[in-house]
């Protein structure tokens, strides 16, 4: 036989988990409204922190302007996130389900639109200035790495003339001694080659140049880039190092277009076309006519070899021209929260957390929701003892007494009235007197017997 003593020993565990559902929501009702409250009071510390970097004006008015903005939107979330709580769990049909539910989607969104950007940009605002600096360092490397190629790209032409100057030079040193015409001195031809030497000799000197001038500038633009990566790195304020990025920007851009004005591509094309076009033929100035004879045919396979020279040049020249001319980047200044929008793919963590922060209170609804249907399902038993507080025992007692007296003066009415009821006469008989006597009511027959 069990001791009595035992169903005493674990009262919970005669009661129904309906009663314990309910009992942990009552419990936790202030703790729900002081989450709540806390994950408001967070998403609008954020939400300052990131409209404040949005708006201009003076620090006094961007500072009351951002506090409003922030307190205004703590407080449309907690509403919202408080209204869902008491009013979502309590709907049951399908139509008002589904209506909730729209209304905590339509709520969402506002709140992501008016207040998770800008958490994102508090929370990621500054990796995101970041990145966009790196990437447009990237973009100034690549171009400055192409316009020092286009403008080198001269340079190759150099062995090709210095080998013409060299070619027209031996020429004429060895016409000196006769080579070409068949008598030795320095004639129209001697004159003719060592002119075509000095010409090339000049147009090498200034490619040779233009290289020193490219290195100078290459030069100079590494050390701007240089001068971004440590800005980029640096641990100072994100404002001041984009200021000071933004000015080494302008200074890079200036030395990539000089360096494609310092090309000698140009001067190359120009200098093979008067080469070639002109190019006027001396008179033959030999004595005799067999030597003026043999000094025009010279002259005549010299002009053959410079046109084949300046064309050569010259088509080379033209390849360089051809290549497409750089438009370097521009660097466009950007807001923490442009740059958060900019680059969202890259901050999927800050944007989960900055999301997380505002819609955490949807799955406290949802844990509602299906608790408040639980306890529908099984219903609330009748309360007992055990589950009465000391003002319900009170209320109980009291209303068991008023009953008791109800009884009692119920039971009081019948043995009183037939006393004073005169008697009944007998030539007609009483339908039912017990019947009367229970409903304490006098019959219609009764009474005008009586009468």
């Amino acid at each position: 036989m069990p001791s009595p003593s035992a169903p005493a020993a674990h009262p919970s565990s005669a009661r129904p988990t309906s009663v314990l559902l309910a009992n942990g929501v009552a419990r936790l009702e202030v703790t729900l409204k002081l989450t709540t409250a806390i994950l408001a009071l967070a998403a609008g510390v954020y939400t300052y922190l990131g409209v404040r970097e949005l708006l201009n004006g003076s620090p006094t008015t961007v500072f009351f302007a951002a506090v409003i903005y922030s307190v205004a939107v703590s407080v449309g979330i907690y509403a919202f996130w408080v209204f869902m709580m008491q009013f979502m769990p309590h709907v049951t049909s399908g139509i008002g389900r589904l209506m909730m539910a729209g209304c905590m989607l339509l709520g969402s969104l506002m709140i992501v639109a008016m207040s998770s950007w800008l958490n994102a940009s508090a929370l990621a605002g500054a990796a995101a200035i970041q990145q966009h600096l790196a990437i447009t360092v990237q973009n100034y490397t690549r171009d400055l790495d192409r316009a020092n190629s286009q403008a080198i790209a001269a340079q190759s032409l150099l062995p090709d003339i210095q080998l013409a100057s060299s070619r027209f030079a031996k020429l004429a040193e060895a016409e000196r001694a006769g080579s070409l015409t068949g008598t030795s001195g320095s004639g129209t031809v001697v004159q003719l080659l060592s002119q075509m030497s000095t010409q090339l000799d000049g147009l090498g000197q200034q490619v040779q140049e233009s290289g020193k001038r490219v290195s100078a500038l290459y030069e100079q633009g590494s050390k701007s880039l240089a001068k971004m990566r440590e800005l980029i790195s640096d641990r100072g304020p994100i404002a001041t190092r984009s200021d000071a990025f933004a000015t080494e920007s302008l200074t890079l851009m200036g030395v990539i277009a000089n360096l494609q004005q310092t090309s000698v591509a140009p001067a190359v094309r120009r200098a093979a076309t008067s080469l070639s076009s002109g190019f006027i033929a001396p008179a033959a100035g030999g004595r005799s006519g067999d030597l003026a004879e043999r000094q025009t045919a010279v002259v005549g396979k010299v002009e053959g070899a410079i046109a084949t020279q300046a064309a050569l040049l010259a088509d080379a020249a033209d390849k360089i021209l051809a290549l497409p001319r750089i438009e370097p980047t521009r660097y466009q200044t950007l807001s923490p929260a442009e740059a958060v929008l900019r680059y969202a793919g890259d901050f999927i963590p800050s944007w989960a957390g900055a999301i997380s922060i505002d819609l955490m209170p949807a799955v406290l609804v949802l844990i509602l929701c299906v608790v408040h249907a639980a306890i529908r399902r099984e219903g609330l038993p009748a309360a007992s003892a055990s589950s009465l507080t000391a003002a319900d025992l009170v209320t109980a007692m009291q209303v068991a007494r008023e009953v008791e007296d109800a009884r009692r003066a119920a039971e009081a009415r019948p043995a009183v009235a037939p006393a004073e009821a005169p008697p009944a006469p007998t030539i007609e008989p009483q339908p039912a007197p017990a019947a009367a006597a229970d409903e304490n009511v006098t019959s219609l027959s009764s009474a005008r017997v009586g009468k």
